[in-house]
Parts: C-alpha cells; structure tokens; sequence
C-alpha cells in the first residue's frame, strides 16, 4: 500500500480553544476513523450526505469509523441547491436528535458546499451547538464553504440569509475524490481559487496562469492550490470570524454573482456557485474600471485567464433569459453585504489588490448592468 501521509498537508485554523486543523491531501475519506478518533470523545456519530455523494462515498466512510469503534447513521438528501431550505433543516436536526447525538458526538458533513452549509446550521442549532467535521468532497467546498464556520439555508429573499457561525472541529479534504468530479464542477470550484489570487495574492494569480493545466490535471500542484487556499482563508477567518472588516474580502464576486444565482432560481442546469463567482468577479474588476478605480487592463487578464479555464466571463452565456437590471438590483440589495440600506461591493484597483467599498452609488451599478446586455 502507499503510504499517502507524505503528500498531506496541514493548514491551521486559529481560534483559541477553537482552532482546528484542515487535512488535505489523498486517501483521508479512508483514513477518515483514525483522524476522528483522535479528536472525538464520543463514539457516536450522523453522517448527512447527498443522492450523488452518498452512493460513492458513504460505505468506505462508515467503515473507515467501524473499524475505530465509531458508531455512525446516516441520512441521504436530495442533491442541490434547492435542498438548502427550512424543509431539509428540519429533516437534518430531526435525524440528529433521533440518533441521540450528544455534544461529545458529531455531525459530520459529506458533500460539498450545499451539505456542509445545511449540515453545519443543523449543527450549530441542535442542542444549542454540536460538535461538527467537515468532509468536502468538490474543490469549491475543499477550498471555501467548509473552512471558516458560515453555515446556513436560502431564503426567497436570497442566498445564505438565514444561517449561523459555527466553527467545524475538523475538516478532512480528501484530494483523491476531486478525480470524480465533472469538468464543470471542478471548474466551478476553481474559481473560489483563483479568488485568493485576486484578494490580495498577485504571485498566486499569476502562478495560477501559469500551473492551472497540472491543477486540473491532478498532482502536486492541485494540492499546492488548495493547501495556499485554505491558508488565505484561515489567515482572514482568524483576523476576523464574523465578517466585521477583513473577512469581507473573501466575498469577492459574490455579490454579483448571488444576484444572479437569484435570477436563474437556483436551477443548476443555468449556473452553478462557481460559475456565479466567475461572472461576478470579472463584474467587479469591470466596475471597478468603470468607476476609475482599476486600469481595465486588469479585468481583461481576469476575463481571459477564467475564460481559458472554461468558466463564463458574462452574463450574456447564461442559458436563458434574465430578468431585467432593475430586478438583479433588487437581489443585489437583498444581498448580505448591504449596510444601512448603502451598497457594499469588494472593488479593486488592480490585481491583487481588493478592497471593502461603502455606499457605492446604486445608479452606477443599475448603468453598469444595462451596458451588460441585460433588458
């Protein structure tokens, strides 16, 4: 057998008596029992999955825990988006309790960002918090929604509004499992990547122009993106937990790109996440030329290296219709980010070089979306 501890790496999340350790490297979904065992004190444990992940995964890793005497049940949700709702909330807290998990037990998340979002607010709630692991399987989920403690639903008001911060005790990023991803959901995911780039890592970005052909392919470098990744993010979410300056960076994108995901109902056959943070960071570089901010030569690098990677770079290669600019303002003001009823976008002036921007001129950003091709 070979011996894959070699190829892992650690990155730590320091919170005081809540920091934990992020693993990422291949074989820990096997290697899962082990790694628990040594942090958990209970022996119980409710595995929430989805119908794509559970058939593939969710056999080797209960057996990894029966093999360290962790008992586990587990619970299969519908795959989606949609499944971030009040309805599956209820059906996981229920499924928590009626397994009897107490707080030296855990709730362990296996999926990507969709049921680690769902899974960690159950967590968070029941029993007025429980031990909680992250087990990411897509890149999206390795390198952003399972690190830094934000978990919550959807509401028709818009994405991620209802929710808590609960940190996770541990979180297992298996690299192995990215092999059975999708072209376009390991794409989707690499644009939280090449996010951490253009916060404030220009040597990154420009080291994912040049290394993104071996990160998708596989190998050291694959690793390499996600263990500098989960890094920048540990780096902000230790600076700042609950998003009251720093962490806000970490948004990049996200605006624009939640309104849109608003716009196509959540439908996945339309956007996905990734793709929604892909339009809209180059959105962001756009407006930040527009508003004279950044040269527009930095957009244009942005829009090209995403468009070589495969990713949409406009609104215009969203099937379907959208709806008009007055409605994505409408989203966009429901958005988190929005304070006092003024807009907050993360802008920038160059690559690499984001910034927190207050009370950007709603006006501006209804122009600069009609000039985007939407009625």
């Amino acid at each position: 057998m070979t011996d894959t501890s070699s190829t892992r790496r650690t990155v730590r999340v320091e919170l005081g008596d809540r920091s934990y350790d992020i693993l990422i490297g291949p074989g820990l979904i096997a290697a899962a029992g082990s790694e628990i065992a040594a942090r958990l004190k209970g022996r119980r444990i409710a595995i929430v999955t989805d119908a794509h992940v559970g058939p593939v995964y969710l056999d080797p890793f209960m057996r990894s825990l029966a093999d360290k005497g962790i008992e586990a049940v587990s619970l299969v949700l519908p795959a989606g988006e949609k499944t971030k709702s009040f309805e599956h909330l209820m059906t996981v807290c229920d499924s928590v309790l009626g397994a009897r998990i107490e707080r030296n037990d855990a709730v362990v998340a296996l999926g990507g960002g969709v049921i680690g979002d769902l899974t960690g607010f159950a967590a968070g709630i029941v029993r007025r918090g429980s031990r909680f692991i992250q087990v990411p399987t897509s890149l999206l989920a390795q390198v952003d929604s399972s690190v830094g403690g934000k978990t919550g639903i959807n509401s028709r008001h818009g994405k991620n509004l209802i929710g808590v911060f609960h940190q996770p005790d541990l979180v297992l990023a298996d690299t192995d499992v990215l092999d059975t991803l999708s072209p376009r959901e390991f794409r989707a995911g690499y644009a939280e990547v090449a996010k951490y780039g253009l916060i404030d890592k220009p040597d990154f970005f420009a080291w994912l122009e040049k290394n993104w052909k071996d990160i998708f392919s596989g190998g050291a470098a694959r690793i390499e993106a996600i263990a500098t990744s989960c890094q920048a993010k540990a780096d902000v979410v230790a600076a700042d937990e609950r998003e009251n300056g720093l962490r806000a960076l970490l948004n990049l994108g996200h605006t624009f790109g939640h309104a849109l995901e608003a716009a196509t109902e959540y439908d996945s056959r339309r956007l996905v996440h990734g793709e929604g943070v892909a339009i809209g960071m180059v959105l962001a570089h756009q407006f930040s030329a527009r508003m004279n901010l950044a040269s527009p030569d930095a957009a244009r690098r942005v829009e090209a290296h995403l468009k070589d990677v495969g990713l949409p770079v406009s609104m215009r290669e969203i099937p379907g219709e959208l709806p008009p600019a007055e409605r994505l303002m409408d989203a966009i003001a429901q958005d988190k980010k929005v304070k006092s009823g003024k807009l907050t976008f993360i802008l920038t002036r160059g690559i690499g070089q984001s910034f927190v921007a207050d009370d950007v001129p709603a006006s501006e950003v209804l122009s600069f979306l009609k000039d985007k091709y939407l009625r």
